[in-house]
C-alpha cells in the first residue's frame, strides 16, 4: 500500500511555468533516469520508477501481485503557483489513472492534490473521486505549515464526505538544511515529520471532528508510536500547553489511524502490532527505494505470528483503510 512511481515522460515544468525548481527526467542511459531539479541533479532512478510491467515482475518475486501507487514526494510542489500545482498534479493523477485502468488487477492509486489552496484541492479531489481514485497522497507539513492549520480542515472534510482515504507521507523534513550529512533528514527528520503529523491532526481535534476520515501515517508512524508515552505524559503535565485544542488523551488514538509496517525490525513490528492492533497495520515498502523493505513483507514472513495477522499485514487492513473489494483483483 505504499509504492512510488512517476512518469516516464514529463514536461519541463520549470520552462514551462518560467520559474521554480519542478522535477523533471533526462534519460541519459538504459535503465535509468536523472531527476533533475530545477537545474540542479538530485537523484539517479531506476526504470522501475516507471516501467509497469518490469515493476509486476519484480513483485511477482515475493508473490505480490497487487501495489498501491503514487507520486514521489518531491513531486508534490506545494511551494508552486497554485494553479500551476494544480496542473502538475492534474498530469500526475491522470498517469496513475491510466496505469490502473491498463493494469486494473495490479494497480490501486493515490492522487496528489494542490494543498496550499484548499479550493483547487477540493475540486482535483472531486475529479478524483469520479476517475475511481480510493484516497490521495499528502506531506507531513504544507511549506512548513502543520496539518492542524484551519485552512487545511475543510480539505480533511470533503476527504471523509467523499469517501477518500488519506496517506501521509513525510517530506519537507523540518531542520533538513541543518543537517545534511549522513543521510540525515532520511534517518531522522522523516520519522520526525510523521510524528509531527500525528500529534498535529490528534491535537487539533481533526481526527476527533472526523472520526470516518481513514487516515495511514507511513513508516510505521514514524517516531509517534515510539514516543507515545512521552507524548501521552506531556499531554498530562502540560495540558495548558498541549490539550487547549483537544481534550482526548493521544493515547486515545492508537488504533483508530492506520500505519504501514516498515520497520525493518521485528521486534519494532512486534510493538507497533500490539499497541495497533493487526487490522490497524498495512504492508508497504516504499518500493522502488533503497530506503524501503524491498523483500516485500519476507521479514514478517519470518516472524511466526498467526496467519491471521499476518493476513491482516498483506491484505486485509489495506482493503479495510481504501474501502476496496479483494474480489476485484482476483480471477475467478
Amino acid at each position: 500500500m505504499h509504492t512510488h512511481i512517476i512518469p516516464e515522460h514529463m514536461p519541463n515544468w520549470t520552462e514551462k511555468f518560467g520559474y521554480g525548481d519542478f522535477i523533471y527526467l533526462q534519460h541519459h542511459k538504459q535503465g535509468f533516469a536523472k531527476m533533475i531539479k530545477g537545474n540542479q541533479f538530485f537523484r539517479e532512478i531506476e526504470e522501475n520508477c516507471w516501467n509497469p510491467d518490469l515493476r509486476i515482475k519484480e513483485y511477482e518475486q515475493f508473490n505480490t501481485q497487487v501495489q498501491v501507487v503514487c507520486t514521489i514526494p518531491v513531486m508534490f510542489s506545494y511551494w508552486a503557483k497554485p494553479e500551476d500545482c494544480l496542473d502538475l498534479s492534474r498530469f500526475l493523477n491522470d498517469h496513475i489513472a491510466e496505469l490502473v485502468n491498463n493494469h486494473p488487477k495490479n494497480y490501486i492509486g493515490l492522487a496528489t492534490v494542490p494543498m496550499q489552496d484548499s479550493d483547487l484541492a477540493i475540486k482535483e479531489l472531486e475529479r478524483c473521486k469520479k476517475l475511481g481514485f480510493p484516497g490521495i497522497q499528502i506531506g507531513s507539513n504544507i511549506n512548513d505549515e502543520n496539518l492542524s492549520e484551519e485552512r487545511f480542515f475543510p480539505i480533511f472534510e470533503a476527504c471523509q464526505e467523499l469517501d477518500l482515504a488519506v496517506m501521509v507521507h513525510p517530506w519537507n523534513m523540518m531542520g533538513m538544511k541543518n543537517m545534511t550529512k549522513y543521510w540525515l533528514p532520511w534517518l531522522v527528520g522523516m520519522p520526525a515529520e510523521t510524528s509531527r503529523a500525528i500529534c498535529s491532526m490528534i491535537f487539533s481535534g481533526v481526527l476527533e471532528k472526523l472520526p470516518d476520515l481513514r487516515v495511514n501515517f507511513v513508516h510505521a508512524s514514524g517516531s509517534f508510536l515510539a514516543t507515545i508515552g512521552r507524548v501521552e505524559h506531556g499531554f498530562n503535565c502540560r495540558p495548558d500547553l498541549v490539550a487547549i485544542d483537544n481534550p482526548i488523551n493521544p493515547r486515545e488514538y492508537l488504533g483508530k489511524f492506520w500505519v504501514d509496517c516498515i520497520t525493518h525490525d521485528p521486534k519494532m513490528l512486534q510493538y507497533v502490532l500490539d499497541l495497533q492492533g493487526s487490522k490497524k497495520v498495512t504492508l508497504g515498502s516504499d518500493y522502488p527505494f533503497p530506503l524501503g523493505d524491498l523483500e516485500i513483507g519476507r521479514f514478517i514472513e519470518d516472524m511466526q505470528l498467526p496467519k491471521e495477522t499476518v493476513e491482516d499485514i498483506f491484505c486485509n487492513s489495506t482493503l479495510e483503510w481504501l474501502k476496496i473489494d479483494k474480489r476485484d483483483y482476483i480471477d475467478v
